[in-house]
């Protein structure tokens, strides 16, 4: 497996961390994480999403699995913290902001603990 996580505040905060290309076996198993939490609470409170280093995709198939993850999960998430200094994923919550219900910020990998707090911020 190729990304990593953990939950924070309760299993009200999923943290997911890319430890190398991202597999579609990878995004299955988020979803084995993830759907369980949401079935019995509705949804999270949010998504952290520790980027320092991405590796992208291992395949075609597995950017296909991540959209598609993305598209099945986003409105029963409430926020997304993406923690990278990497110049693209920095840009990408706002380009994403408009396409999903959560709402999206960037932090740079110094802020890690500012974005966690956010994410358990009510509201």
């Amino acid at each position: 497996m190729m990304i990593d996580h953990n939950w924070h505040l309760g299993h009200s905060v999923l943290e997911v961390q890319p430890l190398g290309p991202l597999t579609e076996e990878d995004f299955q198993s988020l979803e084995a994480q993830v759907d369980p939490v949401i079935s019995e609470y509705g949804r999270l409170s949010g998504l952290l999403i520790n980027a320092e280093h991405f590796p992208g995709w291992e395949s075609f198939v597995a950017l296909v699995s991540h959209c598609r993850f993305v598209r099945d999960h986003h409105k029963h998430i409430r926020k997304i913290a993406v923690v990278s200094d990497h110049r693209l994923l920095g840009v990408m919550p706002r380009l994403v902001d408009h396409f999903v219900s959560a709402e999206v910020r960037p932090f740079s990998t110094g802020e890690y603990q500012r974005a966690l707090d956010w994410l358990g911020e009510p509201g």
